[in-house]
């Protein structure tokens, strides 16, 4: 008896240590994959070093973020993400959408076109410009988690016109998708983000010469010809984080404001509500358009992602003329139902200065035109 209860106490012990093993190769070879990236080197590194955003081997907020609601402890919070049922996590089928060939647009109007979650195409002053697209049906590094909505993936980069602008916010999954952008390289002209995460798409095969990276409050001036046709794409602060595995805040994340003769749109980007929503808004006098982070928001993260109540303060700090929602309607990344961000805002929005506008995926908001409505969809 003594012998066969040592013999399974060995082939225990050595089925745990092979398993231990297995985990530590599978950890290692995993975010080798091609799609993970690749962390800053060389002379990327020295010049992301060299931020005065850079501190103690990372980027670091300009406001601190809280990583858990005031009062709970960390425990608490990750056990009622991960385990608490959710109500209406997903829509009950599929979502309404528009699918506007974009290729046939007017060039000359400016407009904006959602592509779902934070994916965003505009034309501003002439060009075409894709903000974070993630065309790809999961934003995850596995094929099972963070799965779009059904109907809520209608494009591919192969809808996409010469993108003569690529903005991309952040290198988390749901903003940076490496099918996505590897099958839009040959229509790219540029490519602007922030420090760091151009290392991603050196690895991926882009040329030095189509990436621009930028501190927060950095500029870059993209001419035309005429200096009255140019665009100025003016990278901001945010109250996030990034990385693609393990390592956080190896790379920058940012906002957008960018800049025509005739027009200004600002992208918040992921980020949780601050005083530099105010900031921007005295220091470009407002803006023709917002896109507000808005979805995604939970008790354990308040610094990192707004409720729809602090969009709309963001979209009155900002003296937005007009917000969209954004980060909403395609995943579910957190433990709100999907309809939550769009019911929120619309509540939050009234008897606010701006025009709350809420199309669906697809559908053209023209920029000049100050009467167009939107139904709301997700009802």
């Amino acid at each position: 008896m003594k012998k066969r209860l040592r013999k399974i106490m060995l082939v225990s012990v050595a089925l745990i240590a092979f398993l231990a093993v297995l985990l530590v190769v599978a950890g290692n070879l995993f975010p080798r994959q091609e799609k993970f990236g690749r962390l800053p080197q060389g002379d990327r590194l020295a010049k992301v070093q060299r931020s005065p955003n850079w501190r103690d081997g990372a980027f670091r907020n300009r406001v601190p973020i809280r990583r858990r609601a005031q009062g709970g402890s960390a425990l608490r919070a990750f056990a009622k993400f991960f385990f608490q049922p959710r109500e209406n996590p997903t829509p009950p089928g599929p979502v309404p959408v528009v699918k506007t060939d974009l290729k046939a647009l007017d060039k000359g109007r400016d407009l904006l076109v959602w592509l779902g979650h934070s994916s965003w195409f505009l034309q501003l002053g002439g060009r075409t410009i894709l903000i974070d697209p993630v065309f790809s049906a999961y934003a995850s590094p596995v094929f099972f988690s963070t799965r779009a909505f059904e109907g809520a993936n209608p494009y591919t980069a192969a809808d996409m016109p010469e993108i003569d602008l690529l903005l991309v916010s952040h290198d988390h999954w749901d903003h940076l998708d490496h099918a996505t952008v590897t099958a839009l390289r040959p229509r790219v002209r540029q490519v602007v983000t922030g420090l760091g995460v151009g290392e991603h798409f050196a690895r991926w095969g882009f040329p030095e010469s189509m990436v621009r990276e930028a501190d927060w409050d950095e500029a870059v001036r993209l001419e035309r010809g005429a200096p009255d046709d140019a665009l100025t794409v003016h990278v901001l602060t945010a109250r996030h984080f990034s990385g693609r595995w393990l390592d956080r805040n190896k790379t920058l994340w940012a906002s957008f404001a960018l800049l025509t003769p005739k027009r200004s749109v600002f992208y918040s980007g992921d980020s949780g509500y601050g005083p530099h929503f105010k900031e921007l808004g005295e220091r470009f006098g407002g803006f023709d358009v917002a896109l507000l982070d808005s979805g995604q928001y939970a008790d354990a993260w308040p610094g990192v992602h707004m409720a729809p109540e602090r969009s709309a303060q963001a979209a009155v700090d900002l003296r937005a003329r007009a917000a969209l929602p954004s980060h909403a309607g395609k995943f579910s990344i957190a433990f709100h139902s999907w309809d939550d961000p769009f019911r929120r805002f619309v509540a939050a929005s009234r008897d606010k200065p701006y025009r709350l506008l809420t199309p669906r995926i697809g559908e053209v908001v023209d920029l000049a035109d100050e009467r167009q409505s939107f139904s709301r969809w997700w009802e």
